[in-house]
């Protein structure tokens, strides 16, 4: 039974390191895509909606826009993003962000590096600390079976 005060905890680990991750190379990108000069204008092709939850949980909703833009050097490129601005419509011509080694990396956000700093060192917190707490849960857990006897002693 002690097992799953250290399974259920580890996974939660896993799950947060995984979000740590997924966190750090989305800031990444794009810095990278802000920060090459590089600036084309996209058309926007598409938006629609997505919603989760429901049920005894709230509904979120999350608008994507799909744009397309031709690079410097020809290439076409077409790529989606998430919780852009409700403003953008289709047919809407807007200023993309890209990396030359990776045009799909683009971004139609306007370069906001504090904006985006803040909100990453946020997030890493607030994981970092969701993270110290389930190691600290396992280690009072340890502790009290180990003053119990439930685990044997080296």
């Amino acid at each position: 039974m002690e097992v799953l005060f250290y399974v259920v905890p580890m996974l939660m680990i896993a799950v947060a390191s995984c979000a740590v991750v997924a966190v750090i190379r989305r800031s990444v990108r794009v810095g990278r895509a802000w920060s090459s000069g590089l600036t084309a204008e996209a058309r926007c092709l598409r938006t629609y909606t997505t919603t989760s939850g429901g049920g005894d949980s709230s509904v979120h909703t999350t608008l994507h826009h799909v744009y397309a833009f031709t690079t410097r050097d020809g290439r076409g490129v077409r790529f989606e993003e998430r919780g852009g601005p409700g403003t953008t419509l289709e047919g809407d011509i807007v200023t993309v962000h890209y990396p030359a080694d990776r045009p799909e990396h683009a971004t139609a956000r306007p370069p906001t590096p504090g904006r985006l700093a803040a909100g990453t060192g946020c997030l890493l917190a607030f994981l970092g600390t969701f993270i110290l707490f389930a190691v600290g849960f396992m280690a009072v857990t340890y502790a009290m079976f180990s003053a119990a006897g439930d685990f044997p002693q080296p």
